[in-house]
């Protein structure tokens, strides 16, 4: 059911997409791309409740896998964002394993989680009755780590049962660590940090995903471990297109366009 956990366990890299615009048109355009999955990110990006089901409509002709990255550790709208299709919860700041076990809780079904019954649309992705019984096992459960605390407890958060693999967040990773917020980051002491998340991650069979703001950096992070690689968002892109194209314009139309 899951097109993109079955891609994840077999070892293969998977490029996800990121919408930050609350639009169903931009998440069709995104999903015809060659995504293997794209997320609707409700806690930066410009997107509420019905936004998302909007761009999970969208996307829905296309061959992606739609997740969500939640606002915060927060069962309400962990459960209301599986119930409306989303396949997987990127879920911020879990920074303990007490965090990621309330994350494994609140996107699993009892027994194994304290998930609420209502897959409004969720159950529209296959049988009604069917649901319910698979969704414990295709449904990806995916803590950010961004902080200092996450990376000394990586091993307890990852020993949690029901979480899947991780997803680091780079900027708020540098913010915990004294440097700028930024992605595609150089420093060496990040980079071992890396190293260290993909090395626990591995050792679980487990995989690990990281934010990215150019492909050659994300393909970088693949040929070191990564198996879960995003690309900006649509904004940003969409914006470095137009930036990059009015350049070749005024740099080559002469003095009359600059």
């Amino acid at each position: 059911m899951n097109k993109l956990k079955a891609r994840l366990k077999s070892g293969k890299a998977c490029v996800n997409g990121w919408l930050a615009i609350p639009s169903g048109f931009s998440a069709e355009v995104m999903a015809k791309c060659g995504f293997d999955s794209v997320t609707v990110d409700l806690q930066h990006g410009v997107q509420d409740y019905l936004t998302m089901v909007q761009c999970f409509q969208a996307m829905n002709a296309h061959p992606v896998t739609p997740m969500v990255r939640v606002p915060w550790n927060e069962p309400g709208i962990i459960g209301k964002v599986l119930d409306g299709g989303a396949w997987g919860v990127i879920c911020p700041m879990v920074n303990t394993p007490q965090e990621a076990k309330a994350l494994a809780d609140a996107c699993l079904y009892p027994r194994a989680g304290k998930r609420s019954n209502g897959p409004i649309r969720a159950v529209m992705y296959g049988e009604a009755s069917a649901y319910q019984s698979i969704a414990n096992d295709e449904v990806l459960v995916i803590p950010m780590i961004e902080t200092q605390e996450a990376i000394d407890n990586i091993d307890a958060i990852l020993d949690v049962p029901g979480i899947s693999g991780i997803y680091v967040g780079p900027s708020d990773l540098g913010l915990s660590l004294g440097l700028r917020p930024t992605l595609d980051r150089e420093e060496p002491h990040v980079i071992s940090i890396y190293e260290k998340l993909i090395e626990a991650t591995g050792k679980r069979g487990r995989f690990a995903g990281i934010h990215n703001a150019t492909g050659a950096y994300a393909a970088r992070m693949i040929a070191m471990g990564f198996r879960f690689v995003t690309l900006l968002n649509d904004s940003g892109l969409m914006a470095r297109a137009a930036r990059g194209e009015i350049a070749v314009v005024r740099n080559n139309a002469g003095d009359v366009a600059s």
